[in-house]
Formats: structure tokens, C-alpha cells, sequence
């Protein structure tokens, strides 16, 4: 499976085309949207999420419900374009008015793509780099990435992510009784943690962010469970499955780090404390004591949970705004303000949630995939009759 999305921050619409899903399986708007709902909540968002109300249009690749195995075209339009056609609009701007041209940006926000994308393709107005390079894009992503959960979870594989840590804020109470739990208890907290006490505190530390001017970070956690083992592979290093997935999680705005189970703590132990040792039985065949890996060896699946952790950095874009240097006068100024959150954390574990689901699900149709959601669903329960009994 492949898709690319196009489109603006303000522009009209954010589109992604989609293709390789296989036949027959079962897609409706409503699938879309509850995620689409799901990354406009989350406490510390600004005030665009009040003003953009997302929800998806299925313009091609299903049918009366299903899918046909051809491209999926899906829309998100832009409900505050109306104020930004005189902006942001297609139509040539005669050479006289371009010195007229409304919300010019000249002055480059540290820690944006602002600079660098302007030097990189020539703008003298770095609008046209960060229209684009906004987190606004990861809109049609979590719409792709949602057509991927529906997918795994035609195939018994469930993916859910959640909150650990914002700012200087860790959970230290994380239980759950099964992943549709852990789903619910993260659906029901304004910052999806599973900790009501750090989630109180969190709250307290976006709110303190919020009135200083400033932004706040942290690290979500996405967990796969009823993953098949061997998916990946260990004989090409861009085979290897978590190697994709941890490409996947750092091209999510603002991602600076990403970690399997313990991640970085396994640097600081022994390996006979650090390695998961190997169990066998009749029912479910080979398993491991404990899941310090994260699911997986060698680039491939263990077949234990899949643990994976990003490490999100504080938005760019502040009230309190930074230093920085206007190109056309070359000027010290404070940087551009755009509308903009104190916390991004809540809404980005749905990110991190689909561009995961969305590696696990192609890494499925590579391995066990053909055009129809029958025959790899036959194709996946063959295969783990065969590793059970290996």
C-alpha cells in the first residue's frame, strides 16, 4: 500500500490518495471520523480546533460500503478557507500587488521549517513553507492510517496510543485489564493518559505553558497487540520492520526521538537482564517472558505486543515568540506568532496511533497480501497455525 496527500494549512482542502487496499473490506466514513474527532481533542489545542470541525469525504475506491481494491481519493475541506481565498488563493496576483499581499512572512520562527524551506525552494514569503509544513497535514494521515486500523482489526490486530509523559510529567500507573480498556480509559482523558493523578498534573503544566506564552512536549506510546511473527525481514536494512515504523514516527511533526520497549534503558543494563527469554506451549505457541524489546528481533515481529515510544518536542510556534531575523532586512525582530497550541501531545499519540497502524498494515499485505481481504485473512490464519507448531 502507498498514499500521498496534498494540500495547504489554509487552503481549501487536505486530500490523500490511496492505493493498494485490498477488495472487500467494510469502509464508511464513520470509521474516519471518530479518529479525525479524536485528533481535534486533547487539552492544550488552540483555537483552530474550535473553528475546523474535520471530517472526511470518500470521493472514490469504495462502493455501496466496500472497498474495491482501486485508489481511495479522501478530502478533509478546510471549513476556514472562506477567510484565506485573498491569501492563499490559486489565481495569479498582478506584479503590482505582490507587495500587497496580506500575512507576508518574513521572519522566520525558530525551530520551524520556515528558514530552511525558503532558502531550500527560493521564497521571499515563508508562508509558502509553512502552509504546507504544518502539523495541519497530519489531518489526511490519521484518515489513512484509520483505513489501516480497520484493516488490522478485520485480521484481530488492535493498535491504540496513549500518553506517558508531558513535559516533566511521567505516568507511574498504566494498568489495564486488555487493550480495548486501555482505549477506553486513553478516549476518556483530556490528555489521554491512563494515570489520573499525571493527568492532573499534566493539565496543571500545559495551563502554566499556556500563561507563560510558552509550549510544552512529552512522549506517547502506541502499542500493536495479535501481531503475526515475521513480519519484516532481517536480510535488507530497509526491509527491516522497525526501521519503517521508526521512520514513520519521526516524520510526525515535532518528533524527535523513537524507542522499541525499553528502548535507551537497555543501553544502561546487562543483555541477561535486557534480552526476552523464549516459552513454548501447545496453545499459543512460542512467546517470550517479558517484552523488553518491544516485539522486536533481528527487524522482524516476535509476535509479542509491539511497544513503541516518540519523544515529541515542544511546539515551534510560540506566543512568547523567540528571536530571530527578518531575511528581507536582515533585522533582529521576535519571530512570526501563527495560531497555534501550547500542547500538541494528545492529539499527536493519534498520529503516532495511525502512521504505526498504517507500516503494520502494509507490512501485512506485503507478506500475506493479495486483492482480497478473504484470502489474507485464510493467508494469516495458515500462517500462524504453521509458527505454533514450528
Amino acid at each position: 500500500m502507498r498514499y500521498l496527500t496534498s494540500g495547504e494549512s489554509h487552503g481549501p482542502q487536505l486530500t490523500t490518495i490511496i492505493e493498494g487496499v485490498p477488495a472487500g473490506l467494510y469502509l464508511t466514513d464513520l470509521d474516519i471520523n471518530k479518529d479525525l474527532e479524536n485528533r481535534q481533542k486533547g487539552y492544550g489545542r488552540g483555537r483552530r480546533m474550535q473553528i475546523e470541525k474535520d471530517s472526511v469525504k470518500i470521493l472514490s475506491g469504495v462502493r455501496h460500503g466496500y472497498t474495491l481494491g482501486s485508489p481511495i481519493t479522501l478530502v478533509v475541506e478546510n471549513n476556514d478557507w472562506k477567510h484565506w481565498t485573498n491569501v492563499m488563493g490559486i489565481e495569479p496576483i498582478p506584479a503590482e500587488e505582490i507587495k500587497d499581499v496580506k500575512r507576508k512572512i518574513t521572519r522566520p520562527r525558530p525551530g520551524h521549517a520556515d528558514l530552511n524551506g525558503a532558502i531550500k525552494y527560493g521564497h521571499r514569503d515563508m508562508r509558502n513553507v509553512l502552509e504546507r509544513s504544518s502539523a495541519r497535514e497530519t489531518t489526511v494521515r490519521v484518515a489513512a492510517g484509520s483505513i489501516a486500523k480497520k484493516i488490522l482489526l478485520e485480521l484481530g490486530i488492535n493498535v491504540v496510543g496513549h500518553v506517558v509523559e508531558i513535559g516533566n510529567i511521567s505516568t507511574t500507573d498504566v494498568n489495564y485489564s486488555n487493550i480495548n480498556d486501555l482505549k477506553q480509559k486513553a478516549d476518556e482523558s483530556p490528555v489521554r493518559c491512563l494515570d489520573k493523578d499525571a493527568e492532573v498534573q499534566m493539565m496543571n503544566a500545559i495551563d502554566t505553558a499556556k500563561q507563560n506564552g510558552d509550549s510544552i512536549g512529552g512522549i506517547v506510546e502506541v502499542i500493536v497487540e495479535g501481531v503475526p511473527i515475521g513480519l519484516g525481514s532481517y536480510v535488507q536494512y530497509d526491509r527491516k520492520l522497525d526501521a519503517k515504523i521508526a521512520a514513520a514516527i519521526t516524520s510526525i511533526n515535532a518528533f524527535k526521538g523513537v524507542e522499541f520497549g525499553i528502548g535507551f534503558e537497555a543501553a544502561r543494563l546487562m543483555g541477561s537482564l535486557v534480552h526476552d527469554e523464549i516459552e513454548w506451549d501447545v496453545l499459543q505457541g512460542y512467546t517470550r517472558k517479558t517484552n523488553n524489546l518491544g516485539g522486536f528481533e533481528g527487524g522482524m515481529t516476535n509476535g509479542m505486543p509491539l511497544v513503541i515510544r516518540g519523544a515529541m518536542k515542544p511546539i515551534p510556534t510560540l506566543y512568547k515568540p523567540l528571536k530571530s531575523v527578518d531575511i528581507d532586512t536582515k533585522e533582529a525582530f521576535d519571530a512570526s506568532i501563527e495560531r497555534s497550541d501550547s500542547c500538541a501531545v494528545p492529539a499527536a499519540s493519534i498520529v503516532a496511533e495511525a502512521v504505526v497502524a498504517w507500516e503494520v498494515a502494509t507490512a501485512i499485505i506485503d507478506q500475506f497480501g493479495v486483492d482480497q481481504m478473504d484470502i489474507i485473512k485464510e493467508n494469516i490464519n495458515s500462517w500462524n497455525k504453521y509458527t505454533s507448531g514450528f
